[in-house]
């Protein structure tokens, strides 16, 4: 099994969110917007600059910075 960064994913690329790293607020946040592990993230589309990424999961889009993404590791479907 590999894992990465969900910063790292592709353009319409998918992945399954095996852990969030735990740092307080941010990892709690992330939780409450629904990126909990064994759920399917697409990465939709992200800005020109490369901040924000945009992701499909569950239903909706949800924008994040790349910071905060990177503390997020997927498995690549």
């Amino acid at each position: 099994m590999s894992l990465i960064p969900l910063s790292k994913l592709g353009i319409g690329k998918a992945g399954t969110i095996k852990r969030v790293e735990d740092d307080g607020v941010i990892s709690r946040r992330l939780a409450d917007l629904g990126f909990l592990p064994e759920t399917l993230v697409i990465l939709s589309r992200k800005a020109p600059t490369g901040d924000p990424l945009c992701f499909e999961l569950r239903g909706s889009q949800m924008c994040l910075r790349r910071k905060e993404a990177s503390k997020i590791w997927v498995e690549v479907e």
